[in-house]
């Protein structure tokens, strides 16, 4: 029996391997300051991100679930991996050589796997994907070419995405794997042999598609059939489950796509695996595809992680879909999952009905690019399609179209968005929002409870809300320093304001001070009047307002004011205002056709071009003050 890992080396490992780097792998890390970075958790379901790495300790915590460990515990983890297997893979890839005490298991622990190890099934799927590849180029993989040669595909691009070719022999890999040292057991176990009256090779005579994890390691193979006598009639097959390949957790592509859907938080998810070469050799490198199975809500999972899927940050999650009817079906099944998504999720259909493969090979890799830019949301797209079943001229047709469009839309678990999508589907079929709305209601009450206890309590009427926020919320924090500043130093914040105004303050209470203040000449009219305060209360039309004037004159400052003090507050001030006509166009934007409405987007892209060359001048002198 092997000694245990010596816990120098172990040591070493530890101090060579980067554990952003290794998180990386599995997660789109962000600058969370401090020397800390953070992403969403990959150990468990998270609308913000709270799981932080820290470098320099080589550290990580969730605050979410209270996973935390280094980086040999964050692969144990995340891929099942024993304490030896883990640490040798790390020191293969930073070069350390392992040596071993005689006696007893590593660290003393029993962690001896049942089966093969994990990393040799990888090592099995390596050297099959490299046998694989080299077979691409004999004689006997002549239909194997011409296959991927008919579909715009060459030599470099097989290369690039390390497609083989499947020997005709039921043996031939088999015997290679044999020859290199694997055993029966681990050939099985890794989904490359299966055994009937004997061993034989799972894949034999067909077109092979290497699907890897987002680390990049081989996991398993998609199969194509291209041989007519093909005994196995099914035109794709699959590596099975294994310990090492779960088809609902893996997405084909991603270890290309990753680090672009980080870069554009945006990813492309299409049906196969020509498609997802085409849209890389097209440009559109964020592109992904399940594998022979839909899109579910693992899928969502595993994407969401690399798209820094959050409430803070929103990118685009695009699907393509055929235009006929089996797309029309996935359409509504993606929607079924779009909930797992902060992102905004769209559809991208090409109108003949050409998926991105044959969409290149005819129409060239810049009608890939424009079908992907072409995306329209997916709720329309969704409701369009069920909308278009009905005659709409007539009442009765109205009346079908939005019970099933209501029926749809009252499904959806996201009840923030059930009132925008009555308001669509109003617009869609030409009836009364209020009437969509009280036929989603309608919908949504004739659903059964899946909770028994649902139905024997009342529904409790939300409490009200007040219709102006609390003063103090955190989230106006920035507004009440900046006046409390205009009203108890007029004379240090002086011209500093000149270019605020009552757009700059969000808060109704906070605004009708600005304005009772611009009113009195701005703040340079407080310069050298004592009562100034009391000029600005005098002024104010209602209690609420001279109530709050009264506040910001007696609150303390958080700190003497100084120029550079002011400065912070008035840019910050400024360049949150920047900030929010950013995002109102960026979502006008998003609901808006490029192609078909082109003026119209790009006098909006042109105004965000402008905006954001103006908060990048906000932010420079915020910075330049702070120094």
């Amino acid at each position: 029996m092997a000694g245990r890992i010596r816990e120098e080396d172990i040591a070493e490992v530890r101090e060579k391997t980067r554990i952003d780097d290794v998180v990386s792998q599995y997660v789109t890390l962000r600058n969370a300051g401090g020397g800390s970075q953070k992403g969403l958790c990959p150990f468990h379901d998270e609308k913000s991100p709270s799981f932080h790495v820290t470098p320099a300790r080589g550290f990580f915590h969730c605050f979410g679930c209270n996973e935390s460990g280094d980086v040999i515990s964050f692969l144990m983890k995340i891929d099942g991996l024993t304490f030896t297997e883990t640490v040798e893979r790390l020191a293969e890839k930073a070069g350390v050589m392992l040596r071993r005490e005689e006696g007893g298991l590593d660290g003393g622990r029993d962690d001896r796997p049942k089966g093969p190890p994990r990393q040799r099934l990888i090592e099995a799927n390596r050297v099959a994907q490299e046998y694989y590849a080299e077979q691409l180029a004999t004689p006997d993989a002549l239909a194997a070419r011409q296959f991927l040669s008919e579909r715009g595909f060459d030599q470099t691009a097989a290369a690039t995405f390390g497609i083989g070719f499947a020997p005709r022999d039921g043996e031939a890999l088999f015997k290679h794997l044999k020859g290199r040292g694997f055993s029966q057991e681990e050939t099985v176990e890794a989904g490359l042999v299966a055994i009937g009256r004997s061993a034989y090779d799972r894949f034999r005579g067909r077109l092979l598609w290497p699907i890897r994890d987002a680390p990049g390691d081989t996991i398993g193979f998609g199969a194509r059939r291209i041989f007519e006598d093909d005994r196995i009639e099914a035109k794709y097959l699959n590596t099975p489950e294994t310990k090492i390949y779960k088809k609902s957790q893996v997405l084909y592509g991603i270890d290309l796509a990753r680090r672009e859907i980080a870069k554009s938080s945006q990813a492309v998810i299409v049906e196969g695996y020509t498609d997802v070469m085409a849209c890389h050799l097209a440009g559109v490198g964020t592109a992904v595809a399940t594998c022979g199975t839909a899109f579910g809500d693992d899928h969502s999972r595993v994407l969401r992680r690399f798209l820094h899927d959050h409430e803070e940050f929103r990118g685009e999650v695009i699907f393509t879909f055929d235009g006929d009817a089996a797309g029309q079906k996935a359409a509504i099944r993606a929607f079924g999952g779009d909930q797992n998504f902060v992102s905004q999720t769209y559809v991208a259909v090409e109108p003949d009905g050409l998926d991105p493969c044959d969409l290149r090979i005819k129409k060239g890799d810049a009608a890939v690019r424009e079908l992907v830019a072409r995306r329209v949301p997916l709720y329309r797209f969704v409701l369009a399609n069920i909308v278009s079943k009905y005659d709409l001229d007539r009442a009765d047709g109205r009346v079908d179209a939005l019970r099933e469009s209501a029926r749809l839309v009252s499904s959806i678990r996201d009840r923030s968005k059930v009132d925008a999508f009555s308001r669509e589907i109003a617009g869609m079929i030409g009836v009364d929002v209020d009437e969509a709305r009280a036929e989603v209601r309608r919908a949504a009450n004739r659903k059964p409870s899946q909770d028994p206890r649902a139905a024997a309590a009342p529904e409790q009427p939300a409490p009200p809300r007040s219709a102006v926020p609390n003063l103090r919320d955190p989230r106006f924090s920035l507004e009440r320093e900046t006046l409390k500043l205009v009203v108890q130093h007029p004379m240090t914040i002086g011209r500093a304001t000149s270019e605020i105004g009552p757009n700059d303050f969000t808060h109704p209470t906070y605004r009708a001070v600005w304005e009772l203040v611009a009113a009195a000449g701005g703040p340079g009219a407080g310069a050298n009047d004592p009562g100034w305060v009391t000029r600005l209360r005098d002024a104010a039309g209602e209690p609420a307002v001279g109530s709050a004037v009264s506040e910001l004159a007696v609150e303390p400052l958080k700190k003497e004011p100084d120029a550079a003090y002011v400065a912070q507050h008035v840019f910050a001030l400024m360049e949150l205002t920047t900030a929010r006509r950013i995002n109102a166009i960026k979502s006008k934007l998003q609901r808006t056709n490029p192609v078909e409405q082109a003026d119209e987007f790009n006098k909006m892209f042109g105004e965000l071009a402008a905006l954001e060359a103006h908060r990048r001048m906000l932010r420079d002198r915020l910075g330049g003050s702070a120094q």
